[in-house]
C-alpha cells in the first residue's frame, strides 16, 4: 500500500469477483487453520482460523491498495467459524441450541453482508475512515492498515465469537428459557440493523445538502444500526450463559464490542458528521449516541 490514488478495479462488477476470490481463499485457510488446531481448543482455534483468513484478506487489500477489501470480513467470517464448530462439535451438544445459535449468525451475516453488497462502490474507492487513519499516522499506510484495519476488528470478532465457541462445543444446561430469549434478541437485532440501514438509505436518495436524518430509529439514537449490532453480541453473550452460569466471561465480547463503538466508531462518525453538517452539533446534543431514548428537548 503506497499511493492511496492508486486502487484496485475500477469496475464494480470486476471488484465484487476480486472479492468473492479473495473471500473463497481466506474461507478455505480459515477451515484449514481451525481443523490443524482442532476443536479440543476451539477458542484458539477459532482464533486461527481467523487469523488465517486475516492474512489472505490483508494480502488480497495490498495488491488492490485497498483497506476496503476488508468491509465484508465482518459478517462473512464469524458464520463460517460457526458451521466450522456445529460440524465438528463433540457429542452431547444440544442440537437445537446449535440450530438457534446458527440461524441467528446467518440471518445477520447474509443481512449485514448484502446491505454491504449494496452500497458498496467497488475498489476504485477506499472507506473514508481508513483514508483517514493513514493521513492522521506517521507510521507508513501498510502498517495502519495491518493494525488498525485489520489485525484489531479481528481481535474484537474473536473477543465476541468466544460466546458462540461455548453455545456450540460446550455441553452444560438443557435447553430453555435464556436460549429462546437469545434467539430473540439475535434475530431483533438483525431487524433493528434492516430499519435503520433501509431509513438511512431511503434518507441518501432525497437528502438535501447538509441534511441530518433525524426520523424513524434515527430520531431516538444517532447509530441505530451499531445498537442492533451490540445486541447481536449481546445475544451470542447469552446463549453461552444458557450452557452454564459459569460461562460468564464471555461478556468479554460484548463489552468489548460496546468499548470499540463509543470509544472509537461513534466519535469518529460523529466528528465528521458536525464538521460537514453544521445542524449536527444540536442533533448529538439531544439525541441518545446508541441506546434508543426519546430525545431531549
Amino acid at each position: 500500500m503506497t499511493d492511496r490514488k492508486t486502487r484496485g478495479p475500477e469496475g464494480r462488477a470486476a471488484s465484487l469477483l476480486v472479492v468473492l476470490v479473495a473471500y473463497l481463499v481466506a474461507g478455505a485457510a480459515a477451515w484449514w487453520a481451525t481443523g490443524a488446531v482442532g476443536i479440543e481448543n476451539p477458542y484458539w482455534a477459532l482464533g486461527a482460523g481467523y487469523l488465517a483468513a486475516t492474512a489472505v484478506i490483508y494480502a488480497s487489500a495490498c495488491l488492490t491498495n485497498n483497506g476496503s477489501m476488508f468491509d465484508a470480513y465482518w459478517s462473512v467470517i464469524p458464520p463460517l467459524g460457526a458451521v466450522w464448530m456445529a460440524v465438528n462439535a463433540p457429542n452431547g451438544i444440544d442440537r437445537t441450541r446449535t440450530i438457534l445459535v446458527l440461524v441467528v449468525l446467518m440471518v445477520w451475516g447474509v443481512r449485514l453482508t448484502l446491505n454491504w453488497v449494496r452500497g458498496w462502490t467497488g475498489l476504485g474507492h477506499e472507506d473514508w475512515r481508513y483514508l483517514d487513519m493513514y493521513a492522521k499516522s506517521s507510521s507508513p499506510p501498510w502498517l495502519i492498515s495491518l493494525f488498525g484495519v485489520h489485525l484489531f476488528p479481528t481481535l474484537m470478532l474473536w473477543l465476541g465469537s468466544l460466546a458462540f465457541v461455548v453455545a456450540l462445543t460446550r455441553s452444560g444446561n438443557a435447553l430453555g428459557a435464556l436460549d429462546y430469549l437469545a434467539a430473540v434478541v439475535g434475530i431483533s437485532a438483525a431487524v433493528i440493523e434492516l430499519i435503520a440501514d433501509e431509513q438511512m438509505r431511503s434518507f441518501g436518495r432525497k437528502k438535501a445538502p447538509g441534511a441530518i436524518m433525524e426520523s424513524g430509529l434515527w430520531r431516538f439514537s444517532r447509530h441505530p444500526n451499531y445498537f442492533g449490532e451490540i445486541l447481536l453480541w449481546l445475544s451470542l453473550f447469552i446463549f453461552a450463559i444458557a450452557v452454564g452460569l459459569g460461562f460468564w466471561w464471555t461478556c468479554i465480547g460484548v463489552l468489548a464490542m460496546i468499548a470499540m463503538f463509543l470509544g472509537a466508531s461513534i466519535p469518529m462518525l460523529d466528528g465528521r458528521s458536525e464538521e460537514r453538517r453544521p445542524a449536527f452539533a444540536d442533533y448529538r446534543r439531544r439525541t441518545s449516541a446508541l441506546i434508543p431514548l426519546p430525545p431531549k428537548k
